[in-house]
């Protein structure tokens, strides 16, 4: 059972093959086996997962079924689940329980999925690798034996989704945090419109950029998953009016006389990436051509200030929405000797190096001195790779382009953090740009691991970004089963 997609998961459940029960159990004893090794689970909820999937097979059997009834699913512990310890990786909500619920958490309660636990992730969301989590990085499960990263931040999703401990999951991408770890375990990632998903209950890194998604195996299953995350919500002042619905399977975007231009942008030309995936992106294009697409170059001129401009405007955000953490109301309090020194302990011990490090750099480019040099500079490179991005959908209706330089690395590499964040450079002018982008499978490098490419289109154009991401997962023919990825 643990080798079924989504959508081939449902059809069993609605046909009786399979009860939620049975898929449930499944699940739990997989992560009983493998769990502690992955570590891409923070809190497991066997109670509450199988309560959950008592109910679904009583929807079953009543014959009223909900639209995602009785799948297994993991929850980045970043969005608040009620009763349930919400702890963003950190020590300074190690011990949190939420009394509130998550929008998105509480869309997939009402969808009927069964709830197996909160997944690992960096540290508030702020890393590339998942090292910052003060819970110990997941571990990626191709190559186990070689321990390489799942990616970052949504990297305990990843890690669970590609084992086989969860069906599916959540994710969020403030700067690549769903398509990096997805592209280098072999899933597909989805990083929606800006403000198709709420955000509300979902703890803030940089509200601007921060956007839900959904991590699955196969586009369908992302497309299903975006069904029940999208929708406006009136608690979250950048909601999006209207919402997504996906009748899966997809239909084609491409082949039986439809065209479709693919932009490529010619900025990405001479960044360095490695020979296996410079091969398959080719191959991937040619796959396009074949079946009727026109490729066309496309200029995205200030994409390379991208990298600068996130990593001013990303620490800016984060050093608000992480002011609120001062022993005060929640989480951690270390007592000091007097208000301020009780601030300043309570800060130290809480936050780990990287959240202090960018919210350091955020305080001080907010600063009177710096705010028109440094934040101010950087907001006028997002206006300006957004109407890039706007100028260059009127040359193509989607772009392609790498989500990764390559495959998953070590996680004891050894880099600065300056080589860390130049690993989001492929995704972060998507943030910037609030547009949607998926990071799909498109083939496997010459070592025997993944290597992911993005689909990229305009504001609420997530159909059809989905669509010929779904071509690409056909073409490229991935085998993402776990049991094979494990091979156990």
């Amino acid at each position: 059972m643990i080798d079924l997609t989504i959508t081939e998961a449902l059809a069993k459940l609605k046909s009786g093959a399979i009860s939620s029960t049975e898929l449930t159990k499944a699940y739990l004893d997989r992560i009983e086996k493998y769990g502690k090794e992955l570590n891409c689970y923070i809190t497991i909820t066997p109670e509450r997962a199988l309560s959950d999937a008592e109910a679904s097979d009583a929807r079953y059997a009543a014959g009223n079924p909900l639209p995602l009834d009785g799948l297994p699913i993991g929850m980045k512990d970043l969005f608040a689940t009620k009763g349930i310890r919400t702890t963003a990786a950190s020590r300074m909500l190690e011990n949190f329980v939420p009394q509130y619920e998550s929008t998105v958490s509480q869309k997939f309660i009402d969808a009927g999925t069964v709830l197996l636990g909160k997944t690992n992730l960096d540290e508030f969301a702020m890393g590339t690798f998942s090292k910052t989590s003060y819970f110990g990085a997941p571990v990626n499960p191709w190559q186990m034996e070689r321990r390489l990263t799942a990616g970052g931040s949504s990297g305990g999703a990843t890690s669970a989704i590609a084992s086989g401990l969860a069906i599916g999951g959540t994710g969020t991408d403030t700067g690549g945090s769903i398509r990096f770890p997805s592209a280098i375990t072999g899933l597909v990632g989805m990083k929606p419109t800006y403000g198709l998903c709420s955000r509300w209950g979902c703890i803030a890194f940089a509200s601007s950029l921060d956007t839900p998604g959904p991590i699955a195996r196969t586009v369908d299953d992302a497309a299903l998953l975006l069904s029940a995350m999208a929708g406006h919500d009136e608690k979250d002042s950048t909601s999006a009016k209207g919402g997504f619905h996906a009748h899966t399977p997809l239909d084609p975007i491409l082949g039986n006389g439809k065209k479709l231009r693919i932009g490529v942008i010619k900025e990405f030309a001479n960044v360095e990436i490695s020979a296996d995936m410079k091969k398959l992106l080719e191959n991937r294009i040619a796959d396009l051509k074949s079946i009727g697409a026109e490729i066309v170059e496309v200029s995205i001129p200030n994409i390379l200030d991208a990298l600068a401009a996130y990593y001013i405007i990303a620490p800016a955000e984060a050093s608000s929405n992480l002011a609120r953490y001062d022993g005060m109301r929640y989480g951690l309090r270390v007592e000091g000797d007097d208000l301020i020194d009780t601030y300043k302990k309570t800060r130290a011990a809480g936050f780990g190096e990287e959240v202090q490090r960018r919210m350091i750099v955020g305080t001080a480019v907010l600063s009177s001195e710096s705010y028109e040099v440094y934040f101010m500079q950087a907001a006028r490179v997002r206006r300006m790779i957004s109407d890039s991005f706007n100028k260059a959908f009127e040359q193509c209706d989607l772009i392609l382009c790498p989500a990764s330089a390559g495959t998953a690395m070590p996680l004891d590499s050894d880099l600065t953090p300056l080589e860390y964040y130049a690993l989001d450079l492929f995704t972060v002018a998507m943030n910037l740009a609030g547009i949607p982008a998926c990071s799909v499978p498109a083939g496997l490098a010459g070592n025997g691991l993944p290597l992911g490419l993005q689909v990229v289109g305009k504001r609420f154009d997530d159909m059809r970004v989905l669509q010929l991401a779904k071509h690409i997962e056909q073409f490229a023919g991935v085998d993402n089963r776990p049991t094979k990825i494990m091979g156990k």
